[in-house]
């Protein structure tokens, strides 16, 4: 093409090059993100920037709220890159040298919760990974998908329910699990859950084995 091929790329590059931007942002606890219109080279998301603007992430932004919110930004700059680059007035700038880092793709094994990591990692976890493929444990042989957690204190065995509706121990603080999922079934908060579901006190969970 003429003026060659750009892409808007769902972060502000050079941070997070590659396929799940918007997931590892708020996996990492990023404080904004943004769009990079972009033009298109032969490396992975290494062409020389258009256009950035940077987008705060909300505590309780999930990826699917994140991507909607970047996918209005992007449509509204790519429209402005386009005429800039039709009429001459935008110009590329390579990315910097320092702040590259990589997006790995995500993959349907990773929503597994690991009790014995801390409950903000774990908390960001739920919402990157939702709504795919989504965060999840076992309790005997069923597997429970978290839909929407929060940390909060508490302290006891990683991976055991503790006082309080629904909270869960883990390597440091405690998960408190809001809304979840059983196979088959609706959503539901936790209060809901637990009037069909036992899960008191004490109970250990299954989660990722040290």
């Amino acid at each position: 093409p003429r003026l060659g091929c750009v892409n808007i790329h769902g972060s502000l590059l050079p941070r997070w090059r590659g396929a799940a931007p918007i997931q590892r942002a708020i996996e990492a606890g990023d404080a904004q993100t943004g769009i990079t219109i972009m033009q298109m080279d032969e490396g992975l998301d290494t062409g020389a920037m258009l256009m950035r603007e940077a987008m705060p992430i909300m505590d309780t932004m999930t990826a699917q709220d994140l991507h909607d919110a970047l996918a209005g930004l992007g449509a509204r700059m790519i429209v402005a890159a386009l005429a800039g680059l039709s009429d001459g007035t935008l110009h590329p700038e390579p990315q910097p040298e320092d702040g590259v880092t990589y997006a790995r793709k995500i993959t349907k094994d990773e929503g597994r919760l690991d009790w014995m990591r801390s409950a903000g990692e774990l908390s960001r976890m739920v919402r990157a990974l939702t709504p795919w493929p989504g965060a999840w444990f076992e309790h005997g042989k069923e597997r429970i998908k978290v839909l929407a957690a929060e940390a909060v204190e508490g302290a006891g065995a990683p991976g055991t329910v503790i006082e309080g509706v629904l909270t869960v121990a883990c390597g440091k603080d405690a998960l408190r699990l809001l809304r979840v999922q059983r196979a088959g079934k609706g959503p539901t908060d936790a209060d809901a859950f637990l009037r069909g579901y036992a899960l008191p006190p004490g109970t250990v969970l299954d989660g990722e084995k040290a």
